[in-house]
């Protein structure tokens, strides 16, 4: 599995090519607080503004100036979304380990939030909905969100995510973005105070801040650049695989897409196809650049079991199986941070609308991390609870084991608790 790993087409992120780069602006933050940012963000972002907290009149206006299509659109991502992160609560167990001896797991959220919503090649509306809503279903009591000013739109961050931070009722927003918006939320600057977690996607710089501030604060995941493989037998419709393949390159020139198949056919159709939708779309250039690159390609295996494996090693952010029997061949992924089953569950209807979160695993990390869901929200805490007979009952064994490590005052403490 590894050596077919490396062999796929991935895109490459040098976090630490850039650290060198994000640390002095992080400790800036760290020192001079909000003149650091003032001045970071005029020279990288051309936007010179005194305070970079988002006036409460700004959110509202942008709310009461949006789009009653977008609009409507958010309202029904938003319900979709909390449909599907409710059933994620967890609930409190008490286990009785002897009589007179219990471990409760309480689970229980984080206090504070900073929620990075990016504002580069593409404003994520959408990512706010992702972020907000399990946090806020988690019971996190104090959320902020973060995201690039545009000076089109005044220097504050773009309307759409404005609209949907109202919908949602955050009120606490910042006009900042990139690693400096990441060291505001870990060291605190002008209004805004330290967080205690910071979630959601962003570019190279982004991440490499929050690998620089994690342990101080908590992070989702060191994100990279998007991808979708695909899984397709001669069933799949080229012009649905063309146009998914299309639209995964179009977050980005470091975007990843990947087809893998059996069919021949079908890999001669989707390349042929390919190039007129590209044309016909807004940001082909983008768009060329990610297919072109060598983080995309088509694969081409014996069968569908073959394809299984090969998916499972590349352990895609987005993977999509449009062949026979497609949920069964779907239940037998492992490594994928969603999986799209079917021919009409395409990935763009998860980017904003199934209930599902975008949020997800990115370069291979889905092998081992989860999207974005309420649970990253929680922390699990036990608490231990005995009796002095169920103590006494176990002393010989705590005893036994503190021995066995060397460590007699860990006995002692138990003995001490004991009738002479």
């Amino acid at each position: 599995m590894p050596e077919l790993a490396g062999l796929l087409p991935r895109a490459a992120t040098d976090i630490d090519s850039v650290l060198a780069t994000v640390r002095p602006l992080c400790e800036d933050v760290r020192v001079r607080g909000a003149q650091a940012v003032r001045e970071i963000t005029a020279r990288l972002d051309g936007v010179d503004a005194e305070d970079f907290a988002v006036p409460a009149d700004a959110i509202d206006a942008a709310l009461a100036g949006i789009d009653p299509a977008v609009r409507a659109a958010l309202e029904e991502s938003i319900a979709r979304v909390r449909r599907v992160h409710a059933d994620q609560r967890r609930t409190d167990v008490t286990t009785e380990v002897v009589p007179g001896g219990t471990v409760t797991e309480r689970w229980l959220p984080v206090r504070r939030v900073g929620l990075y919503v990016p504002g580069g090649l593409a404003p994520l509306v959408s990512s706010v909905v992702m972020n907000v809503v399990p946090a806020q279903i988690a019971g996190v009591e104090s959320i902020a969100v973060a995201s690039p000013p545009q000076r089109d739109h005044g220097g504050l961050p773009d309307p759409g995510v404005l609209a949907a931070c109202a919908l949602l009722g955050v009120g606490e927003v910042y006009a900042v973005g990139g690693a400096q918006a990441i060291a505001v939320f870990g060291y605190g600057a002008g209004s805004c105070e330290p967080v205690d977690l910071v979630t959601g996607p962003g570019n190279v710089y982004v991440t490499a801040a929050k690998r620089l501030l994690r342990g101080l604060i908590g992070i989702d995941s060191e994100a990279g650049p998007t991808e979708v493989a695909i899984l397709a037998d001669d069933t799949a419709d080229p012009v649905h695989v063309a146009a998914d393949l299309v639209s995964q390159a179009e977050h980005d020139p470091l975007a990843g897409a990947v087809l893998v198949t059996d069919s021949e056919a079908l890999a001669d159709a989707v390349l042929d196809l390919v190039p007129g939708q590209v044309a016909a779309t807004k940001h082909s250039d983008r768009i060329t650049t990610a297919l072109d690159g060598s983080q995309s390609g088509i694969v081409l295996v014996d069968d569908v079991d073959a394809g299984l494996r090969v998916v499972d090693a590349y352990a895609a952010e987005h993977l999509e199986i449009q062949t026979r029997d497609a949920r069964a061949v779907a239940m037998r992924v492992r490594n994928a941070g969603a999986v799209f089953v079917g021919a009409w569950s395409p990935v763009s209807l998860g980017d904003y609308i199934a209930g599902s979160n975008h949020v997800l695993p990115t370069g291979g990390c889905a092998r081992h991390s989860s999207g974005l869901s309420v649970q990253s929200f929680l922390r699990g805490i036990h608490l231990v609870e005995y009796d002095e007979q169920a103590l006494a009952d176990v002393a010989g064994h705590v005893d036994a084991l503190a021995g066995a490590e060397d460590l007699p005052a860990h006995a002692a403490a138990v003995r001490a608790r004991q009738h002479p």
